[in-house]
């Protein structure tokens, strides 16, 4: 699901929200042992993240993950490189 603009951060009885991080939007799965870590569009994210890759080695099989991957630099800024 993509993020979207709210005017306020009032959420309804039995809603829960997150702070929208400017990461990589990603999506992991782990299938028969192989990982596979893709972006929304389908690009393949392994090379640029493979540590990511290491520890979704040890989830259980049959498993998929959809989420952001927000890399931070030394100085504690997101970094996109």
């Amino acid at each position: 699901m993509l993020s979207a603009p709210v005017p306020g951060p009032d959420l309804r009885p039995g809603w829960a929200g997150e702070p929208k991080w400017d990461g990589f939007r990603a999506l992991v799965s782990v299938d028969a042992g192989r990982v596979v870590l893709r972006s929304r569009r389908g690009t393949e994210m392994l090379p640029a993240f493979p540590e990511v890759g290491a520890r979704a080695a040890q989830l259980p099989d049959a498993t998929a993950l959809d989420g952001e991957l927000v890399v931070w630099d030394a100085a504690g800024r997101l970094a996109f490189e």
